[in-house]
């Protein structure tokens, strides 16, 4: 049977005539770091403080030795960062390339020191450059040119932090006769049957070549074996009746265990186990009288995918934990979200993570890791991203969450649009890889998935890339240039990207910029802000609703985040309610990998942003809506639930003072998977420019305290509206048996917009049930807050926010 002896210890990195001490899997910045020898890049403006360590070559030494009987040993590396040349005793073992796929060395008989040299990813990138010659590239760093994480040569929201190391386990493998090389689980559902054919390839010692073996493969009690005499072999199994995995929402997720053992008339030589999922995916591009669709259809539904992009969750990947991973799908999963989206221009993630999303049932949409860049398709990267990209196919394909895989990020739009195509005048721009080799590569390797070139695009050259009636579309011009408001100039067949800037949490700002007296243009804040012209655009869209405070930084701090949740709820709002010619969202961005101000529901020190609160609800089954509409404003009744919701909806015209003006009840069903859409009573409509008055749906019970739905519309931006100075009463419930958490119970006395609790301002640990609320006068709410300790009515009066007249 085959031994592993892990290389997970005794590694020390080269730091001049030192030898430090490094952990593996890390990299040389978090060894740095652990020893001393730099400060937290994470911190104020460290970050260009370490861009040396970037632009130099690091060696990790450890000493091998290693006892065994076993015909063949393999020194494996399951990744390496990135352009290293590895010796061992002395002599060369190999040189690698690639941060995105592992490699395999044979090494059966050698000890000694063990050396892996890595050289500048600068270094690397440049020499590529004088073979493939130059491409043009969003960003101002090389990442096209050498297969690492593009993200660490900085993106707009993240630092130029240029690793090296082994950033992914080490081991020695000792096998005898034969090894799994490769197990591809091709998995689908037929008649009620459960399908799985397993492909399987075998790797001989001189010895093991052309002795019969013998390989078995169970599932669900269900068992089967061939004989094998060659390199290759297939097993096929049937499941009755097996259980379909679902994404969340949709059912459940049960999983099952495929094991595969190979062995001689001596016993067992090599296992492999994975869970796998028995579901069917498919992608509906048809075309219709809209334009060309992009639906998803898991198990023969339809689905309206609530997504979010998902970036490396921290700019040094080797620090994320598979706890850590568990701990922010789950607060996705919690925000009713069903789909991740893996970005191109970060890595292949661990299994951890998909494990993560196979268990919650998140879907799974990951990119091919190219990004925002024109990719040379010349050798010697073709030849990598062939390998890496068999790699991973193989790797991944077993989780059941993984439902689609796309090509790239942005680069077919970005050869239409942004002014590519004459300065390549003719040369390899990645065309090759998104319309050629990958979708190949997946055909051969997993035809149980679909594929799509790109994202955004639109299904062919027929079309612009990033047509919104066809295909995939990223809405970027409103965050750029125009207000919320203008997410409803259209309805794209499906959204993958959009978002709105906010800045982290008080306390993650607090630790990450230490010292420092806070403001929007305060040095440490700026260099926290990555995007071009980030805060003028904040700014900007602060203005078109509010007056900009000045010299107010906790009334900027809560307007921003404010105007972020109202933005991606705007856009989410009008896209959901036109289900099903628009198919999907997936919100610029879940996560952030450093304190930043940045698009993230989630900043980089894991505090959810009153954005993931609204994503919760604008997400959730059932969403009540007020539109407009051309002929007026319309209450869109959205129930993604497999049931019908029949619901009678309370409308009311609301003066500023609370005083209602009008009245009456709609009695609305929506079918299961539907949208109702009901024209507003004329008489309920508020005059487009009226200041006084605004428009309160209410669904299922006491919306006004946390008990149903609400939806509002106020006619006019809030600057020019006559709200009354906010008054609210606010009282202390202890949450009995439960000691570190306590109902903060808001009474109303007047109309009260977008009240907020900023939780992380009673406690660093602290967190709420809930995010922007508005109130009208009488009504109350109950925010419940954990992990903030003992604190006073006074403390939490200070950490609520809303909307106020200036």
């Amino acid at each position: 049977m085959k031994d592993v002896t892990s290389l997970t210890g005794g590694w020390s990195l080269r730091h001049g005539e030192d030898l430090l001490e490094a952990r593996v899997p890390g990299c040389v910045h978090t060894d740095l770091l652990a020893a001393g020898a730099v400060p937290d890049p994470f911190l104020g403006r460290n970050e260009a403080d370490v861009a040396w360590v970037g632009r130099r070559a690091w060696t990790y030494v450890r000493h091998l030795g290693h006892d065994t009987a076993h015909e063949r040993t393999d020194l494996v590396f399951e990744g390496l960062d990135t352009a290293a040349y590895i010796t061992l005793d002395g002599r060369p073992v190999g040189t690698t390339r690639n941060m995105h796929r592992g490699y395999r060395f044979d090494v059966t008989g050698r000890t000694g020191e063990l050396e892996v040299r890595f050289g500048s990813a600068y270094d690397e990138a440049a020499a590529v450059r004088a073979v493939t010659g130059e491409r043009p590239n969003v960003y101002p760093e090389p990442s096209q040119y050498i297969r690492k994480m593009a993200c660490n040569f900085g993106w707009d929201w993240g630092p130029t932090l240029v690793t090296a190391g082994i950033w992914r386990p080490a081991r020695l493998e000792h096998w005898s006769t034969a090894r799994i090389a490769r197990v591809r689980p091709l998995v689908g559902v037929e008649d009620r049957t459960g399908r799985v054919e397993v492909r399987l390839e075998l790797e001989r010692t001189p010895w093991g070549r052309g002795r019969a073996l013998r390989a078995e493969a169970e599932v669900a009690g269900v068992r089967t074996e061939v004989t094998v005499t060659g390199d290759t072999a297939v097993l096929r199994l049937d499941v009755p009746d097996p259980r379909l995995w679902w994404p969340r929402g949709y059912g459940e997720q049960p999983l099952y265990d495929l094991d595969i053992t190979l062995g001689d008339e001596s016993g067992p030589l090599d296992t492999w186990r994975r869970r796998i999922g028995f579901r069917t995916v498919e992608l509906d591009r048809s075309a219709d009288e809209h334009g060309t669709g992009f639906t998803l259809v898991v198990n023969g539904v339809r689905i309206f995918a609530r997504g979010v992009n998902w970036i490396p969750d921290d700019a040094f990947p080797s620090r994320i934990t598979p706890e850590r991973y568990r701990t922010r799908l789950t607060q996705a999963a919690d925000a009713n979200i069903d789909l991740v989206r893996v970005w191109g221009g970060g890595i292949y993630e661990d299994d951890a993570f998909y494990d993560a999303c196979d268990d919650l049932g998140l879907m799974v949409w990951q990119d091919f890791l190219f990004a925002c860049s024109a990719y040379p398709e010349e050798q010697p990267l073709r030849g990598e991203i062939e390998a890496e990209a068999r790699d991973n196919v193989v790797r991944l394909m077993p989780h059941a969450s993984l439902v689609l895989w796309n090509g790239n990020n942005e680069n077919l739009w970005g050869f239409r649009d942004w002014d590519w195509e004459e300065p390549l005048a003719g040369d390899s721009w990645g065309e090759g890889y998104y319309l050629g080799l990958l979708p190949r590569i997946v055909a051969e390797l997993d035809p149980t998935r679909p594929y799509t070139a790109g994202s955004p695009w639109s299904g062919s050259w027929d079309h612009h890339p990033n047509d919104p009636a066809h295909g995939t579309h990223h809405s970027w011009e409103v965050w750029n240039r125009q207000d919320y408001a203008e997410y409803r100039a259209d309805v794209p067949r499906f959204v993958a990207e959009f978002g709105w800037q906010a800045p982290p949490a008080l306390t993650t700002l607090r630790r990450a910029l230490p010292g420092e007296e806070l403001a929007p243009d305060s040095p440490g804040m700026l260099h926290h802000q990555k995007a071009e012209d980030g805060n003028g655009k904040l700014d900007r869209g602060v203005a078109r609703h509010f007056t900009l405070p000045e010299d107010d930084f906790d009334r900027w701090h809560y307007l921003t985040q404010l105007v972020q949740a109202r933005a991606v709820a705007a856009g989410i709002e009008h896209w959901r309610a036109h289900w099903p010619v628009c198919a999907g969202t997936i919100v610029w961005q879940l996560n952030d990998c450093w304190p930043v101000t940045s698009w993230a529901a989630i900043d980089g020190d894991g505090r959810p942003k009153p954005l993931y609160h609204e994503l919760r609800r604008v997400y959730a089954d059932r969403l009540l809506t007020l539109q407009p509409d051309t002929d007026g404003l319309v209450l869109a009744a959205v129930n993604q639930s497999a049931e019908p919701w029949r619901t009678t909806v309370t409308l009311r015209r609301v003066e500023a003072d609370g005083t209602v003006v009008g009245e009456t009840l709609l009695d609305v069903t929506a079918d299961p998977r539907s949208v109702a859409r009901t024209a507003v009573p004329g008489p309920l409509v508020p005059d487009e420019r009226s200041a006084e008055e605004f428009l309160v749906a209410d669904s299922g019970g006491d919306a006004g305290n946390g008990g149903g739905l609400r939806a509002l519309h106020f006619p006019v931006p809030d600057k020019d509206f006559a709200y009354p100075r906010p008054r609210y009463d606010v009282t202390l419930e202890p949450v009995p048996g439960q000691g570190d958490r306590v109902d903060v119970v808001v009474s109303a006395r007047t109309l009260v917009r977008d009240l907020l609790l900023q939780p992380d301002r009673l406690g660093p640990a602290a967190v709420c049930d809930r995010g922007r609320q508005t109130l009208l006068p009488g009504e109350r709410t109950r925010i419940r807050v954990q992990g903030c300790g003992p604190v006073t009515a006074d403390a939490v009066e200070a950490a609520l926010f809303c909307v106020d007249v200036v």
